[in-house]
């Protein structure tokens, strides 16, 4: 292992390195809680960088003249210019550019999968580790909020053009601040109580705490967006009667309807979507119960049902609300497992017990109707499928586990609200809207969709990316008062 470099940082100003001295820097390490204490409670997980940890970590930083970091993010963030910021230790102008691509810095720096879009394609990590882009960029976030150095969004010029977004997750958020930015009047429309979508309902408070999310959209609401909760678009109101009020509109409303396996049992009391499960801890906060009005079951023995992220939360989750055993139940190896690196080490650390290479293949209860066993049939890999994972193959050989709780987490389909009651709004077999991939344009006139409602159930920064090009699209159709029929293919083949 190379010795870390003695390295004299100044008040102001990065030192000169050369490109070996800086790539003998280690990857700084991020504090965060012992697992055996943050299994008991709903406390962040990971500290965040020291300012000095921050600036060694930025001083890692090649600033390569390509900057293919930047080919991993979906909303093309100048990561090498705001990291030279860093390095100088001029924190103020790193955070005005990244706000400049990315409005919700604090969110992303702690739950976009870094390692597999920035951060892959990092020069170091061809050698070595790379760059902490996402712990820097959460550094600075949370820096700004609690310095007090939030700074406004400041309109170009007032457009005197109005927009509707419908849904106030990642999407339509981003959407929102860059409509702002280009002066035209945003109303964002939210069915639930809180804005935030996934980030509010989805993710666990001790991966992102929820006052993080609540500064976010406060800075939005300063800049003079009117975010309007519990109406439901598609029920209260029609996108066109939207339309007749707003020059445009967006539709943001994501995938928040749950999958299920359809097996027996499955209709037992005790057996929960992930979405229900986690949004009565997260949201209605449950955990606190009862200083909060909504509870949930108290569990001695869980069984969580899939193996990504959602997976991960709600199986953490189970941990702290008590249980002594919770399963993380998945058909396919550890290797296949779509969720965070991070994640997985830290399920593992709590506690969480894997059964690898299982899949349910019914429920059981008892005379009350509440679940009792899960029956788990044992699986072995085969050839690899259109995911490029090797597919899960029955063994035949069953085996039973004594639970009272199951939470589902195999994916979300589309909300079907608002292409339900809007026929010109054409969709995919499965739901999703059609839309035209650059711009985000849908087949009626002056409606762009895009995050999860038109990808599927993807990632915050994607779904953030798509909330950009629609905006710019939807800047240039109000300016212009052109709209060009959009490009859209209908079914494209699976990779």
């Amino acid at each position: 292992m190379t010795d870390t470099p003695h390295i004299e940082l100044p008040e102001h100003g990065a030192p000169a390195l050369t490109p070996k001295e800086r790539m003998a820097i280690p990857r700084q390490v991020m504090p965060e809680q012992d697992p055996k204490v943050r299994a008991t409670n709903f406390d962040e997980v990971n500290h965040g960088l020291s300012a000095m940890a921050a600036r060694m970590e930025a001083l890692r930083c090649l600033n390569c003249k390509a900057q293919p970091c930047r080919q991993g993010c979906p909303v093309m963030v100048h990561i090498p210019d705001f990291m030279a910021k860093v390095a100088e230790g001029d924190f103020e102008a790193a955070i005005r550019i990244i706000k400049g691509d990315n409005a919700l810095p604090a969110v992303t720096g702690r739950v976009c999968p870094q390692e597999n879009q920035c951060e892959k394609f990092c020069t170091l990590g061809k050698k070595g580790q790379s760059v902490a882009i996402g712990r820097v960029e959460r550094f600075l976030a949370d820096w700004e909020r609690n310095n007090g150095k939030a700074a406004p969004i400041v309109p170009e010029k007032k457009t005197g053009k109005k927009v509707a977004i419908v849904g106030a997750g990642p999407a339509g958020l981003t959407a929102a601040a860059d409509l702002a930015r280009m002066g035209h009047e945003v109303d964002v429309y939210e069915a639930l109580h809180k804005a935030g979508g996934v980030l509010i309902y989805g993710i666990p408070e001790f991966r992102l705490p929820k006052a993080i999310v609540s500064a976010e959209v406060e800075q939005l609401e300063k800049a003079g967006v009117r975010i309007h909760t519990s109406v439901v678009i598609g029920q209260t109101i029609t996108v066109e009667e939207l339309l007749e009020t707003h020059d445009a509109l967006f539709v943001a409303t994501g995938a928040g309807l749950p999958n299920f396996m359809n097996l027996p049992g499955e209709n037992l009391n005790g057996v929960y979507s992930a979405n229900e499960y986690l949004t009565r801890v997260n949201l209605m906060k449950a955990y606190t119960f009862p200083e909060a009005d909504t509870p949930v079951a108290k569990s001695k023995s869980v069984a969580v049902v899939g193996g990504g992220n959602v997976a991960m939360d709600a199986a953490r989750t189970a941990k702290r609300l008590g249980a002594e055993h919770v399963y993380l139940v998945y058909r396919r190896a550890r290797s296949e497992m779509p969720a965070r690196a991070e994640e997985v080490h830290h399920a593992e650390e709590e506690g969480i017990e894997f059964m690898l290479l299982h899949n349910p293949v019914g429920y059981e209860g008892d005379e009350t109707g509440r679940v009792t066993k899960a029956k788990l049939e044992k699986m072995e890999l085969g050839e690899p499928d259109q995911s490029g994972r090797r597919s899960p193959v029955p063994t035949g050989e069953i085996v039973e586990v004594p639970v009272d709780t199951v939470v589902v987490a195999i994916g979300n389909g589309p909300n079907p609200l608002v292409p339900r009651t809007t026929p010109a709004i054409r969709t995919k077999k499965r739901g999703n809207i059609l839309a035209e991939e650059a711009t985000g344009k849908t087949t009626m006139k002056g409606v762009w969709a895009g995050g999860d409602i038109v990808l599927g159930a993807a990632t915050v920064i994607k779904a953030m990316g798509a909330g950009r090009a629609a905006a710019r699209s939807i800047h240039e159709y109000l300016e212009t008062g052109v709209w060009t029929e959009p490009v859209i293919v209908e079914e494209p083949p699976r990779k």
